[in-house]
């Protein structure tokens, strides 16, 4: 199969050249379209490569019939409706280590500028004056330095800092504070970093919580005279707030790279202080970085799309094409149990418990277990359903899924035992690998049996007594009916029923199903195709 690529935005030619080199891919390189013209076009490609231009709204994806993955030559995803996007079950991918370094270096060169007024500096020579008393700056030795998030990019601009020797404190909610130790720096509050920083700089993600995060209050609790550094996302900085601060000198100085709105309007109010400098947008804006986002991109959708490698996911979690390879055996098992309990459950589906139990190796089971939501909820729900939108519309239905695992599986070397639970009944389904790849069912509720979870299915509830199992027989031989495979299960502990299952050359019509159902001592039939 061909896969077509849209390159949307303006990308290095080494990613160009990287889709233009394989076989399976064809690439158009597409920019400055309007929304109305790319909404025309996107239908027919697979893969998009944006930068920040392009907007990927809803609109668009309503559009975007075949696309499978969406690739962000950047970290920020802002400008793509990422929800939209999940629910469709397309990808979303960035380049969170492309340019990680070119912002961090920005940050601390913006710190610089505005501490020794270079910008001001420039502008006042070139006039033709000379304010050397006006402009004096001062030192960064033993200031405070505030970093607030210490990702890739926030670490680096505070080893940076370091190597400036800056004090250097750090706030992150997600980072343990043993391994902001570890790289030599202080873990504190946010209060706390508000009130010791002497410098605040800015390295988080722009998502809901952290949208207008520097806002009046935050200001309110800072020292008095201190230096912002932002090369974010715009939208961090509430920036009403802060001209208020600067105004009143609670700021003595912002260095921005970033705006609420890019570019900012004409007559922009903070362009009003000779105390803030600015750049547009540069934090990435080195030849390097352009170089190595367009790189990464090009090589993770092309991954994704000929081998279903996921890198760098937002929406979905990354895994190798080699351990996808590993784990497909199980992810084939786990798909069938899913669709086998999608019809024998009845009533709104509450919660799926999968356990683990045996060696399964170091592997992450996060496929299997996607693998099992899919099979699941693709019977039940009119969108197409695929690793990436299953956890998404399985949340949205208001399904739990629970894992555990254990080292002990018994009789078997590996076991994988799914649970349903909804509002009417509870059904269990376990299955296992015989060999290396060949998947079984070994146990249905309180039945245990052994078959394989493949081809046109009947599963037959009835009472335990002889002549049972050759009534169905002819039952199905008077409709010409063959039957490939019979398995027969006994209830545990003993008990008065039996489960038998079929598996059939030819599917089973609605005379023969009804048939079955209708003879006396049938209790249940479930038919199925796998």
């Amino acid at each position: 199969m061909t896969y077509k690529v849209l390159v949307s935005d303006k990308l290095g030619d080494a990613g160009i050249k990287l889709f233009e080199q394989e076989d399976d891919i064809e690439v158009d390189v597409k920019t400055d379209l309007s929304p109305e013209e790319l909404k025309e076009i996107i239908g027919q490609y697979h893969g998009l490569a944006v930068r920040s231009a392009t907007k990927v709204t809803k609109e668009l994806l309503d559009a975007a019939d075949n696309l499978r993955a969406i690739g962000r030559a950047g970290i920020g995803v802002d400008n793509i409706d990422v929800d939209e996007a999940t629910r469709r079950g397309i990808i979303v991918m960035n380049t969170p280590g492309g340019n990680v370094v070119t912002t961090a270096e920005h940050a601390i060169s913006m710190m610089m500028a505005l501490t020794r007024n270079i910008p001001q500096g420039t502008a006042s020579l070139k006039a033709g004056r000379w304010d050397k008393k006006k402009l004096q700056g001062r030192e960064v030795m033993n200031k405070t330095l505030g970093v607030i998030g210490f990702g890739k990019i926030g670490s680096i601009a505070a080893n940076r800092a370091r190597g400036l020797k800056m004090n250097v404190i750090v706030y992150d909610p997600v980072v343990t504070p043993e391994n902001i130790k570890k790289a030599k720096c202080e873990p504190v509050s946010l209060d706390e970093l508000y009130e010791r920083s002497d410098y605040i700089t800015i390295h988080v993600p722009k998502i809901k919580k952290t949208a207008n995060m520097i806002n009046k209050d935050a200001f309110a609790k800072m020292k008095d005279g201190v230096m912002l550094v932002h090369c974010a996302r715009g939208g961090i900085v509430d920036e009403d707030a802060l001209y208020d601060a600067l105004k009143m000198g609670k700021v003595g100085g912002a260095a921005l790279d970033v705006f609420a709105t890019e570019p900012p309007p004409e007559g922009f109010k903070l362009f009003e202080f000779d105390n803030v400098i600015c750049t547009p947008h540069l934090g990435a804006s080195t030849a390097e970085a352009q170089t190595n986002v367009a790189v990464d991109i090009a090589r993770q959708l092309i991954a994704y799309l000929k081998n279903d490698t996921i890198q760098n996911a937002v929406n979905v979690p990354s895994v190798s094409g080699k351990v996808l390879e590993e784990l497909d055996p199980f992810i084939r098992l786990a798909d069938r149990m899913g669709r086998m309990l999608s019809q024998l459950s009845e009533g709104h589906i509450k919660s799926v418990e999968i356990d683990y139990d045996g060696n399964f190796g170091d592997n992450d089971m996060a496929p299997v277990r996607t693998a099992v939501v899919c099979g699941l909820l693709e019977p039940l729900v009119l969108d197409d359903v695929n690793a990436v939108n299953a956890p998404y519309l399985a949340k949205e239905k208001g399904i739990k899924v629970l894992e555990s695992s254990s080292d002990d599986a018994q009789e078997f070397i590996n076991l994988i035992t799914v649970t349903v639970k909804t509002d009417k009944d509870t059904n269990v389904v376990s299955g296992t690998l015989f060999g290396k790849s060949d998947p079984r069912i070994v146990r249905i509720n309180d039945f245990r049996l052994e078959m394989r979870p493949s081809g046109y299915l009947a599963l037959i509830h009835n009472m335990d007594i002889p002549g049972e199992i050759g009534v169905i027989g002819t039952i199905l031989g008077d409709h010409k009916v063959n039957i490939a495979r019979m398995t027969v299960g006994q209830e545990e502990p003993e008990g008065e029923r039996n489960i038998v299952f079929l598996r059939t050359d030819t599917p089973l019509t609605k005379e023969v199903l009804d048939k079955l159902e209708t003879y006396p001592r049938t209790r249940r039939v479930i038919y199925m195709e796998l």
